[in-house]
């Protein structure tokens, strides 16, 4: 699963996801890609399941490009656990989403199947989402 590396510190405040993405809003690599329509954190997780689920329809022959990553650490406290004596311990990472952000991109010959392994990821994502389509001129928008 992914996660960062090394941080600069272990743990890290809520925070608030308001407005809409600003980075990241348009398709860079793939013909195809899937947009969030929701603010949300999207786990490592459901990134690897929706990962899995998109390369295994397209039986390993396009390309899946992951364009968010989850850089934030979430913490909880232990169950049974009584009010106070600090923040827990960092438990799972996530990815911070606002509307409008492209989560991931698709290369692949066959328009039915790259739609197909989108709508699939789509089911793994606690997100309402927006398949996208490169066209010759502007990018257009289909309800996943």
């Amino acid at each position: 699963m992914l996660m960062p590396k090394k941080t600069k510190y272990r743990k890290r405040m809520k925070g608030r996801m308001k407005g809409h993405e600003t980075r990241g809003t348009k398709l860079e690599f793939g013909t195809y890609g899937l947009i969030a329509c929701d603010p949300a954190w999207i786990t490592s997780r459901q990134i690897e399941a929706a990962r899995r689920a998109m390369t295994r329809e397209i039986k390993r022959g396009g390309n899946v490009w992951i364009k968010i990553f989850p850089d934030k650490p979430i913490t909880a406290k232990p169950a049974e656990t009584r009010m106070g004596k600090g923040k827990g311990n960092p438990e799972y990472w996530v990815a911070v989403v606002k509307p409008g952000r492209v989560l991931f991109e698709l290369e692949y010959s066959d328009r039915n199947v790259a739609v197909n392994a989108l709508k699939l990821a789509a089911q793994k994502l606690p997100i309402k989402v927006k398949i996208i389509e490169k066209g010759e001129n502007d990018e257009v928008a289909r309800n996943a």
